[in-house]
């Protein structure tokens, strides 16, 4: 048990530590990747570049494994996943991701940037996330 905390600690801090240095947590450049028309930014077409290299060698990996290093089976996609509610749920996402320039993960690094705005935008969230446990029960 004390090893998986480790690993989710090790994990959590990589992720951080990119989602910051690919600028990730600064708003106003992931609203300007998203600003198609206007004053686009390609910078984070290369961190999502450099995500889709990475899992392309992951999932090479996995192909080639019985079962993970730190599992006991595999917990993978299929299309019966594929359900309104998630569908919903990212279409949601999406459209507070580009209002707010933050989503979940930048928004929790940002804490350790920009802690006042970031501070707002993580509070909005989890309000938002106790609302849906109140609201929405998955049948």
């Amino acid at each position: 048990m004390m090893r998986d905390g480790a690993v989710a600690l090790a994990s959590g801090t990589i992720f951080g530590a990119g989602l910051a240095l690919g600028g990730m947590t600064d708003p106003a450049r992931v609203r300007g990747f998203l600003d198609l028309f206007g004053a686009w930014d390609p910078t984070l077409a290369f961190v999502m570049g450099g995500a889709v290299v990475v899992m392309a060698i992951a999932w090479a990996f996995q192909k080639r494994m019985q079962r993970p290093l730190l599992g006991p089976s595999f917990a993978l996609p299929n299309r019966s996943d594929l359900t309104p509610r998630l569908i919903g749920g990212s279409a949601l996402f999406g459209i507070g991701w580009g209002i707010a320039g933050l989503c979940p993960g930048p928004g929790f690094a940002a804490l350790a940037i920009d802690a006042p705005s970031a501070a707002i935008f993580v509070a909005a969230m989890l309000a938002g996330m106790m609302l849906v446990r109140l609201v929405d029960r998955p049948a």
